[in-house]
């Protein structure tokens, strides 16, 4: 049985061109979710479907608050699951786009003065511990330096290649439309 989503970076890799999208207005991530970020939701989503049965064991047989307690949790369980994966850098003509958990910052390319990957302490898996790796950093014209990918975050831990990819993608989105100014 073949499966579709398998064939996804097949087709990445053969586009010939930097910029493989045809509609450039559209926010696009330049990669795929890490196994990481894909393990962690699922755990997630899994304990939140737990947690709804546990809401309608407790509906059946206690009552009211409870379930609806439970039901929030499940809820709240099931949108951290989702951000998760939207997490990442997105880009389009507008800009490069930072998604976090609880914060969104975009940054248009008229404001970044580079984009390039950088030899730094990286922090490992989003955790305080640092380890060294490459990052790829977009520096503002104020100075400012902001990393978008690392080489030990969630999507690219133990996966080089792909890193590489995904920064020479958005490093070609810088030089298209950063210099368009």
């Amino acid at each position: 049985m073949p499966l579709s989503f398998l064939t996804a970076d097949r087709a990445f890799d053969a586009a010939d061109a930097a910029l493989p999208y045809d509609d450039h207005d559209h926010w696009r991530r330049p990669y795929r979710p890490g196994p990481w970020r894909v393990g962690v939701a699922a755990v997630l989503l899994l304990l939140s479907s737990f947690i709804l049965f546990a809401t309608v064991v407790t509906a059946l047989a206690a009552g009211g608050s409870g379930a609806v307690v439970c039901a929030v949790v499940s809820v709240v369980v099931i949108a951290v699951a989702l951000r998760m994966l939207r997490m990442g850098t997105w880009v389009s003509r507008h800009g490069v786009r930072r998604v976090g958990l609880l914060r969104t910052s975009t940054v248009a390319w008229e404001q970044a003065a580079a984009v390039r990957t950088v030899q730094q302490p990286v922090r490992w898996l989003g955790l305080p511990r640092t380890v060294q790796g490459q990052a790829l950093v977009l520096e503002r014209h104020r100075g400012e330096r902001v990393a978008l990918l690392t080489t030990h975050s969630a999507d690219f831990l133990a996966s080089g290649d792909a890193f590489d990819r995904a920064a020479d993608t958005v490093e070609a989105w810088g030089a298209e439309y950063g210099r368009a100014r």
